[in-house]
């Protein structure tokens, strides 16, 4: 049990702030396979099971669930303030998926690439400062 929380300190000391999506990451994923939980971001949740289902399929069902919140609280906890207000009605997978889109690999390529767009930017010879100021 003390294991568990000292790999958690991990998350409450590199909370999400965005740009540093992939340190968050990296330290999610490590508490979540100690914590033999990190399935929960790679698959969906089930579909709740019939009313006449086998006590089996409901407690397969009901951990799931019970799994989902887990990771989703220390995800959300793991998080800076704006970030929480954001995401604080989504399940873990469904945050996961929406972080991986906007602070992900492929978003840091784009921001690379405005970043030198604009970098590379000049004032043509000549011309009046006064055009170039907002």
């Amino acid at each position: 049990m003390s294991t568990n929380l000292s790999l958690r300190s991990i998350m409450d000391a590199n909370k999400l702030t965005g740009p540093n999506f992939s340190d968050w990451l990296r330290n999610l994923k490590i508490v979540l396979r100690q914590e033999k939980k990190l399935y929960i971001l790679d698959n969906e949740l089930p579909p709740e099971p019939a009313q006449d289902a086998t006590n089996e399929d409901w407690e397969y069902y009901q951990s799931h669930i019970d799994d989902n919140e887990q990771v989703t609280c220390v995800m959300l906890a793991s998080m800076s303030p704006e970030l929480q207000r954001q995401y604080e009605c989504m399940n873990a997978r469904e945050m996961f998926l929406y972080l991986q889109e906007l602070f992900g690999a492929q978003s840091r390529v784009e921001r690379f690439e405005t970043a030198r767009a604009l970098f590379q930017c000049q004032m043509a010879l000549g011309t009046s400062v006064e055009i170039h100021v907002l």
